[in-house]
């Protein structure tokens, strides 16, 4: 009777914490949107679809109306692209948006050089597709990549066209 009734015991207080765990969580969602303003939009979509190989699942436009009653953008209309790693509810969004102005913030050429979101990183399946169109583009890999971490992954570091750096991790092959 006493073990029977510890494992009522048990039960019941590993449900209450599942229950609890569960109910400390604000959020509906288990993903961030992550919005990125751009210098020039064509270099940003060609580098994160033509070159990384994301893809382009949507668009919306922010206008005057909204972005001035919501604080976002001061009245000012803005096209916003949404790019996900596939095509999938899932997957995280990464929404690209450019006023046509010059970036502020200096040239990084280490993350500790600014503040705010300053790198991003993608597992990928196979390093070598994107290497290749990194090299045809011309774009150059950061530090001594591709590094070995570990026998079925390398490291290799990029910059996008406005600096922010991108970690990609995956087999060579």
């Amino acid at each position: 009777m006493k073990n029977n009734s510890l494992k009522i015991f048990c039960t019941a207080f590993l449900l209450l914490v599942c229950i609890s765990m569960k109910a400390q969580s604000n959020f509906t969602s288990r993903q961030i949107g992550i919005g990125v303003v751009v210098e020039d939009m064509d270099r940003s979509l060609d580098f994160y679809i033509n070159t990384l190989g994301m893809v382009k699942t949507g668009s919306f436009t922010i206008n005057e109306d909204f972005g001035n009653r919501s604080g976002l953008t001061g009245g000012t209309a803005v096209l916003v692209n949404i790019l996900k790693v596939e095509n999938s509810p899932e997957a995280t969004d990464w929404k690209l948006m450019s006023f046509g102005k010059k970036s502020t913030h200096p040239a990084q050429k280490v993350i500790q050089d600014d503040t705010g979101m300053q790198y991003i990183t993608f597992q990928v399946k196979s390093l070598k597709p994107i290497l290749d169109r990194l090299a045809q583009r011309q774009i150059p890999l950061l530090g001594n990549s591709p590094i070995l971490l570990n026998k079925d992954a390398h490291f290799v570091l990029v910059q996008d066209p406005d600096g922010t750096f991108v970690e990609l991790i995956g087999p060579l092959n």
